[in-house]
């Protein structure tokens, strides 16, 4: 049992890879679940965050595959260049070698897409009721000079979710 989440997960999917997909609107718990998930599993995290950008919510998804998933497929390591923000701007920061484990969880917005899904064991999906709940532990989390990209990435969230279907595809709510 992690956070309320009791995990079945069903057989590897990415080679020998049990992939745990974390998904769910910004603000809603799912790196402190992924957190709580990799201890209890021994399991390294990637993050969509160390990914995404205001301007690139989604489509650096072929970095992923090609970096980390595909290696991992075949049995290699994988890695990929983290994004990482200075006054608010992203740039390229550290390079992250993922080692091939029994589990990989993969957390952030648009981890458990419709395209990998095939591939998951588990997929869990984050909620925190409430658009201005959310907002206001992102903004603790990311400064008050996130507000508004956040209300935008909101909005973006919002129509990405209806679109994907990722909550109704969810093995577990968290």
């Amino acid at each position: 049992m992690t956070a309320g989440v009791r995990l079945d997960l069903g057989p590897s999917r990415l080679g020998a890879v049990r992939l745990v997909a974390i998904d769910g609107p910004s603000g809603s718990g799912k790196s402190t679940l992924a957190g709580a998930v990799a201890a209890e599993l021994h399991a390294p995290v990637v993050s969509t965050d160390d990914f995404a950008t205001w301007e690139d919510p989604v489509s650096w998804w072929p970095r992923l595959v090609g970096g980390v998933l595909a290696p991992l497929t075949a049995g290699r390591p994988g890695g990929y260049v983290r994004t990482e923000w200075t006054n608010g701007r992203p740039h390229p920061g550290a390079t992250v070698t993922v080692e091939v484990s029994d589990v990989l969880v993969l957390e952030g917005v648009s981890a458990g897409r419709r395209s990998i899904r095939p591939r998951l064991s588990a997929l869990i999906w984050c909620e925190v009721t409430g658009r201005a709940e959310r907002l206001a532990r992102a903004v603790a989390r990311d400064g008050e000079a996130s507000r508004e990209p956040l209300i935008a990435w909101q909005d973006f969230e919002e129509g990405w979710f209806a679109v994907d279907g990722t909550k109704a595809a969810a093995d577990h709510i968290a």
